[in-house]
């Protein structure tokens, strides 16, 4: 029974020493951003200089896609 309880004690120490679940969750709290601001940006009741940039702007890369593939 004290060999599990030591385990479990040094199991706890190296999990509150890791650092890699921190980084981690920064990258989700980016990702929510990154999300936040698209969905900002192309809301689709809203007209604007942005949305109609990028808009225009990815419409031209697809026909150039298309255009370039053939089809």
């Amino acid at each position: 029974m004290l060999r599990y309880y030591v385990r479990s004690i040094d199991e706890l120490k190296s999990l509150r020493a890791d650092k890699d679940g921190v980084v981690s969750f920064e990258y989700v709290i980016l990702a929510a951003c990154i999300i936040t601001m698209v969905a900002a940006v192309f809301n689709v009741g809203t007209s604007g200089t942005i949305k109609n940039t990028l808009s225009n702007a990815m419409s031209t890369i697809g026909t150039a896609v298309i255009t370039a593939v053939g089809g």
